[in-house]
């Protein structure tokens, strides 16, 4: 089957475009094209050439003026450029168009593909790679003609009379298609699977937490540095894709389980966002959130605004969060940072997930949030039901024990689904 044209094998120097259209300031163009260049870099690709460009009324062809067009085609051959990469989203004809205007000698492509290209690269579970599958397919269904603009020219006969090349489209747009069907069923199986697993894990009523943020924050170094774990953590775009659940154990000894998840990106290509919505459901499904936010990025506001959207498509934008800045030990001027960043996110918490700066305070904050929740009670429980201790230790929070004549007497957090069983042993409130 023919695909959408392959990207050259040899892709070394790229041109990116960022265009400012008539709703957008200069400043926010900038800031995209800036994080554009991290993606491109991401996938070890260099940087030959950047341009801004402003535009009072977009244009159904190239986006921009034909002359303008011709120009920068121009300017991507001037500095030996391959690969022209627009920070805009690119219609399947744009795309043609652009690359019929540098007649075939550059690859033209936009942010949404890029993206998919780092997420291909990263996914490791199968649930990930079959999400990355079908956001692909699905992106590439309505391009499938750029790979067959090449026999245009064998056109000829009467306006009723189909030419290979259409034919062949047809049957390559058929397969596609099929072949999205058997990715949907696949990753229904998936899914399914895993929301067995999760169903199971919650008849064990241990409260959970979902870290949420913009890519690169540092979640799953926090996540390493609260449950002591060793997950993949680095520093550059969409390490991790996949959802990594750590129990963490809190001060009083109540345990926590917390996930990790895929983190966020302006302009994150909605495909992707329906796509990873089962991956993201562990955030849905959390008591409360942790969102994770780079102290140290000028473009801190704007990822939190970005985080907060996603959120709310996922209906989770109501749940309970801790705000919690991380890297603060990079921050040059730190105490004005702070006091500025508090102004604007109250009651946040600032940590550094690297040194351990500010974790004490964050885990008292996640106390607070799981003992409203949790009911704590005095318990007198008889030495032959030491079972009943155990669980308590397993799925609940024991803030104190204390050996007994006659029994085992805890102050402890009871979990809802324990509160009938252990109604017997509780004790009135002027005892103990």
């Amino acid at each position: 089957m023919h695909d959408v044209k392959e990207k050259p094998k040899m892709v070394e120097r790229a041109m990116l475009i960022g265009i400012t259209l008539p709703q957008d300031s200069e400043e926010t163009t900038r800031s995209l094209l800036d994080e554009l260049r991290e993606l491109v870099t991401t996938l070890g690709i260099g940087i030959g050439h950047e341009r801004m460009v402003s535009v009072r009324k977009p244009q159904a062809k190239f986006l921009v003026g034909p002359g303008k067009a011709a120009e920068l085609v121009e300017e991507a051959r001037q500095h030996d450029c391959d690969v022209i990469v627009f920070d805009n989203e690119l219609s399947p004809a744009q795309q043609r168009n652009w690359e019929q205007l540098a007649e075939g000698k550059l690859l033209v492509i936009d942010r949404q593909e890029v993206i998919l290209d780092i997420f291909g690269d990263r996914a490791q579970t199968r649930e990930a790679v079959l999400q990355v599958e079908l956001a692909r397919l699905e992106y590439n269904l309505p391009r499938l003609r750029r790979a067959w603009s090449h026999l245009d020219r064998q056109r000829g006969g009467g306006a009723m009379q189909r030419d290979a090349g259409e034919t062949q489209l047809e049957l390559d747009q058929r397969m596609v298609r099929t072949k999205i069907a058997r990715v949907k069923r696949e990753l229904e199986s998936v899914i399914q699977h895993r929301q067995v697993q999760r169903k199971k894990r919650m008849t064990v009523p241990v409260p959970t937490c979902a870290i949420v943020g913009y890519t690169n924050a540092g979640k799953s170094s926090l996540l390493n540095k609260l449950t002591q774990s060793e997950i993949l953590a680095e520093d550059k775009l969409f390490a991790t894709l996949d959802p990594t659940s750590r129990r963490c154990p809190l001060p009083s000894g109540q345990p926590l389980v917390i996930t990790d998840t895929v983190g966020f990106v302006r302009n994150l290509p909605h495909r992707l966002v329906d796509a990873f919505k089962a991956t993201l459901e562990e955030a849905v499904v959390s008591n409360f959130l942790i969102h994770v936010l780079d102290a140290n990025s000028p473009e801190v506001k704007a990822h939190a605004e970005t985080t907060r959207k996603v959120l709310a498509e996922l209906g989770a934008d109501e749940k309970q969060t801790i705000i919690v800045f991380n890297k603060i030990d990079l921050l040059w001027d730190r105490d004005a940072t702070m006091q500025e960043l508090r102004l604007s996110f109250p009651e946040s918490v600032f940590i550094s997930a690297h040194t351990g700066e500010g974790i004490d305070t964050l885990l008292q904050r996640m106390e607070s949030i799981i003992s409203a929740e949790f009911e704590q009670v005095r318990l007198l429980i008889p030495h032959q039901r030491y079972d009943l201790v155990a669980r308590l230790h397993r799925e609940g929070g024991v803030h104190k024990e204390e050996v007994r004549d006659e029994g085992i007497y805890l102050v402890a957090s009871i979990p809802e689904r324990m509160r009938t069983q252990l109604e017997a042993f509780v004790m009135a409130s002027t005892e103990g």
